[in-house]
């Protein structure tokens, strides 16, 4: 079976916010930016790597979400605790610091975890977990 991670999707509260974090921080390219109904879906993805996607997304346009629903995303997106993706970097350090000068929130510094993996935790523009490793 060959199956592989083509795209993901990490909700979004503002798409300007969230574009410049995710362009201008990450070094991610844009793939896609569409509109609709006043609500913006923007793709990217890291450099180089043209199968793999992120799909910032306006959370409140899932179909089918009461206004409840809704309203507990938004809360859980405040809280920083909807959404995570976990990125890898050859220089985790370099990585963290270039994100933190950014003003990106940090959640954790670079720490070897007593799983095996030395790595960090910052939170992107809508409250997002990012976390981050170290590629060995």
């Amino acid at each position: 079976m060959d199956i592989r991670i083509h795209s993901t999707f990490l909700p979004q509260n503002d798409p300007e916010a969230s574009l410049a974090f995710y362009r201008d921080v990450l070094g991610f390219e844009v793939r896609n930016d569409v509109g609709y109904a006043g609500l913006r879906w923007i793709t990217v993805g890291p450099v180089g790597q043209p199968a793999t996607s992120v799909v910032l997304y306006p959370p409140q346009a899932g179909p089918g979400l009461t206004d409840a629903e809704r309203e507990t995303i938004a809360a859980m997106m405040a809280k920083g605790t909807y959404a995570t993706l976990i990125l890898a970097t050859p220089d985790l350090d370099a990585a963290f610091d270039r994100i933190v000068a950014a003003g990106a929130e940090v959640v954790e510094e670079p720490t070897d975890q007593p799983y095996g993996v030395r790595d960090s935790a910052v939170r992107d523009p809508a409250g997002n977990l990012l976390r981050i490793q170290e590629s060995r």
